[in-house]
């Protein structure tokens, strides 16, 4: 049975719409941030807390139909499914059958500033920094005073904002890979009719990077905080990722300092587990293991937290053709999302591969996506599956909804930052770094016959190995633009509305800011090429 963690106790929430991405009409809630009449007893806080958290995977208030965004489909509003569509379907790691709105558009990379799906993510990601901009002004010394406040409760509700800045931080920081320019608001500005500033990427970097830093010694020690709540490794983690794209972000490179912050999270005790790979994406990845070596994840529970958008919608949405439901512990496959001969081919063999991360299935597929509707064209990924390591279904007995954590975070990216801030000069080792790679892949193979040495170690293998180890899990996209490959280098299945794909402008590194937030803040200016 899985932990009852904090989120799922506290603000259990079902969010239950369609499973296809239904066009979104996406407007924030403003009621949804709140004032002294909450906060009237000390569950309040503990409450208010853990929608913080709750942000990142559910999309709502309630148990069905309050979202925090309106939208003609609440589970694709939501924070993680908006973020793996940017960060995913431009790549060469996935192709999606559906034609709702402009969803298409991600995998052609000819998105505009209209595109709902890229302001779907705008909008969770600014609400994120909303409800925790909320939570501090509301939690104030003097406010916890006012209202009488225990000093044992105070004390708690202090570590509370410690983690609450944590949070903000990630989606600001989410918010600056994806967006770039972005409108600017702390706790410290005004409620209510108020346009924000825009500030400038690499303001936005210093900002976070100012934050994390000045969390740093105040947040739980690694590895020693409730399951699913952010601790120190986690804020060494979004600075590792930030210096690792620096150069990207502002024009400097970091990489010293992704060797420093990769070697406190790997001495913090982390491990690659013994078991194999799959099961760090099944229903018990919480508990088989695999948990050992998450620096950071996104509960969910299917039967408390019921979210179309977050795992649910990675499990039902890569099935479809004659693959069995069952066996992936679901009632239905979406007919969705599937992957490109790109991808297939980093792997030797292909879909025959001995590494076990090759998880495809091929029955009725083509490798090919000749045409990018047909969910039989390329081949479907199995990485999510709704059972565990038995074979034993999640808690959710309909099938519906699922257990799987996300691992938003974890040490196979710290071993791959550290080999490529190596080779691009930032210090450490090469021995470290093989040895790094190595470990990984012998659990993917099961044995060493995978190993490299030296010799094989390239910033193409990493850029390669990152996407064999980590792919569907929100990275490729930064990775791609790190190694100028994700607009005008780099080619792949239906990239630039071609078949074989083409080559697009440089632009499209930056997602564009919505036109919607332009027409309402006339502070903003949009991103060049848009």
């Amino acid at each position: 049975m899985k932990t009852i963690r904090l989120v799922l106790a506290l603000f259990a929430m079902i969010a239950v719409l369609h499973s296809c991405e239904d066009k979104l009409d996406l407007q924030p809630e403003d009621g949804r941030l709140i004032g002294d009449a909450a906060f009237d007893g000390p569950d309040a806080y503990r409450q208010a807390f853990a929608k913080l958290y709750a942000g990142l995977g559910l999309t709502g208030q309630n148990t069905t139909g309050s979202p925090d965004i309106v939208s003609d489909d609440e589970g694709a509003s939501a924070y993680l499914r908006s973020l793996w569509k940017v960060q995913e379907l431009p790549t060469d790691e996935a192709v999606i059958g559906w034609n709702d709105g402009g969803i298409r558009n991600l995998n052609y990379q000819t998105w505009t500033a209209g595109n709902e799906f890229t302001r779907a993510a705008y909008s969770r990601f600014m609400y994120e920094v909303s409800i925790v901009n909320n939570f501090l002004r509301e939690t104030t010394d003097a406010k916890l005073n006012d209202r009488g406040v225990s000093a044992e409760l105070q004390a708690e509700i202090q570590n509370y904002r410690v983690e609450a800045r944590f949070l903000r931080a990630l989606a600001y920081y989410h918010a600056m890979d994806v967006f770039g320019n972005m409108p600017f608001v702390t706790e410290n500005d005004n409620v209510g009719a108020f346009l924000p500033q825009q500030i400038q990427r690499a303001d936005l970097f210093d900002y976070i990077e100012s934050e994390l830093l000045a969390i740093e010694n105040d947040i739980a020690a690694p590895r020693s905080n409730e399951y699913g709540r952010a601790d120190r490794a986690a804020v060494w983690m979004v600075l590792a990722k930030m210096y690792l794209n620096s150069e990207v972000y502002t024009g400097t490179p970091r990489y010293t300092e992704v060797i420093t912050y990769a070697n406190n999270i790997i001495g913090a005790g982390y491990s690659i587990p013994s078991g194999p790979y799959i099961n760090s994406f099944l229903a018990d990845n919480n508990s088989n293991g695999a948990q050992e070596e998450v620096i950071f994840t996104i509960p969910f529970d299917g039967l408390n937290s019921q979210s179309y958008g977050g795992t649910t919608f990675l499990v039902h949405a890569p099935v479809g053709g004659s693959m069995p439901a069952s066996d992936f512990g679901i009632n239905g496959g979406w007919f969705g999302i599937r992957t490109t001969p790109t991808f297939v081919e980093q792997f030797p063999d292909e879909e025959n591969s001995a590494d076990g991360r090759a998880l495809f299935y091929t029955d009725g597929q083509t490798k090919e996506v000749e045409a990018i509707g047909p969910f039989t064209s390329g081949y479907a990924v199995t990485k999510w599956r709704n059972v565990d390591v038995n074979g034993n279904q999640g808690n959710d007995s309909t099938g519906e909804f699922v257990d799987i954590d996300f691992p938003m975070f974890r040490l196979a990216d710290v071993y791959l930052m550290y080999a490529e801030a190596m080779l691009r000069g930032g210090g450490g080792t090469m021995s470290t770094a093989v040895d790094y790679v190595n470990e990984l892949r012998e659990r993917a193979y099961g044995d060493t016959s995978g190993n490299i040495t030296a010799g094989d170690l390239t910033l193409d293998f990493i850029l390669d190995e990152r996407s064999r180890e980590l792919y569907w899990e929100c990275h490729r996209r930064t990775d791609l633009i790190r190694f100028g490959q994700f607009s005008t280098q780099g080619i792949w299945a239906w990239k630039g509305n071609v078949p074989n794909g083409a080559t697009t402008e440089a632009f499209r590194d930056l997602m564009p800011i919505p036109a919607n937030d332009l027409g309402v803040n006339t502070n903003l200016t949009q991103n060049p090429g848009y």
